[in-house]
């Protein structure tokens, strides 16, 4: 049971959109309507979904975030603050934009969860409650219960890093002839910089919707996504995970995955993401939950 249960209400939902040009182009652009799905609540309750859903709330209220600017620069230090030994981590080249990591020691190779905390630069008006806030806020919230957790000696070091600079410095990311260059300036550059240190990535982005399916991202491991797989039949939310392949995206698990690294993106390609429609509305604390208690479940269990 999650600590905050709401009312399960199913919003319109879109399907897979075309696939991004085999992992080189931009990501795939909007999709269309179709019809919802259930909302699934996990059976075990290690995750603090208020807590997450709280700061997903706090990032909205900002209001819309790009890389470099300077509320988003003002959240940093906030999200820095929640998170245990926060740390700015600067990306090259871009002396505005930092992202913030935070460190459990153990054994490496780490295991590193990842989500991008700006927003798009228009429309005007974009909050991104769930393309930024939604993944941020569940990472956030998994690094502070995973250094108050007890854990056994050999335990694989942990990172939890919140990159920015994720969308393109303009425009929208299919507006870019190659999103790879023109976005992910922060996860470039933290792989570029560890990943000798790094032995998997599990990146969050679309991951709140209501009635949200995460059906394996095209690019995504398949090994490491079927040990997430595992984690939410554990958990109960077996359904939120089909076994099912979607569209390939350029996301911030791409620069890992030519790294050598295996790599998972759970991103549901059928919302909204890069509209207005993007609010609060649009997202359920059963999905925060869902997503939060599989990740801790993985965080507990993976070995290199």
């Amino acid at each position: 049971m999650s600590r905050l249960l709401l009312l399960a209400a199913c919003l319109l939902s879109l399907p897979l959109a075309a696939p991004a040009c085999g992992g080189e182009g931009r990501r795939a652009s909007a999709p269309v309507a179709t019809a919802p799905a259930e909302e699934l609540a996990p059976r075990v309750d290690r995750f603090d979904a208020a807590a997450a859903w709280k700061s997903i709330r706090a990032q909205v209220a900002v209001g819309q975030r790009p890389a470099g600017s300077p509320q988003l620069r003002r959240l940093a230090v906030r999200l820095r603050r929640r998170m245990p030994r926060g740390r700015f981590e600067g990306i090259p080249g871009e002396p505005r934009l930092r992202n913030v990591v935070s460190i459990v020691k153990g054994r490496r190779p780490a295991l590193l969860i990842g989500a991008h905390y700006d927003t798009l630069v228009k429309p005007k008006g974009f909050v991104g409650a769930n393309n930024g806030a939604s993944g941020t806020a569940i990472v956030v919230q998994l690094a502070r219960e995973a250094s108050r957790r007890r854990r056994p000696a050999g335990a694989p070091e942990l990172r939890f890093v919140l990159f920015d600079g994720e969308e393109p410095a303009k425009g929208l990311p299919e507006e870019s002839p190659d999103f790879y260059t023109a976005g992910l300036r922060g996860s470039r550059a933290y792989a570029a910089a560890h990943s000798e240190q790094i032995g998997a990535m599990v990146v969050l982005d679309y991951v709140a919707g209501r009635g949200q399916r995460l059906p394996r991202e095209g690019s995504s491991t398949v090994r490491l996504w079927n040990e997430v797989r595992a984690q939410a039949r554990r958990v109960g939310v077996a359904e939120m995970f089909p076994d099912t392949t979607g569209a390939s995206i350029t996301d911030d698990h791409t620069p890992f995955l030519r790294a050598g690294i295996p790599a998972v993106d759970l991103i549901d390609w059928t919302y909204p993401g890069h509209s207005l429609e993007d609010g609060l509305d649009k997202l359920s604390v059963r999905s925060v939950d869902a997503v939060g208690e599989t990740i801790n479940s993985l965080i507990e269990r993976w070995r290199p």
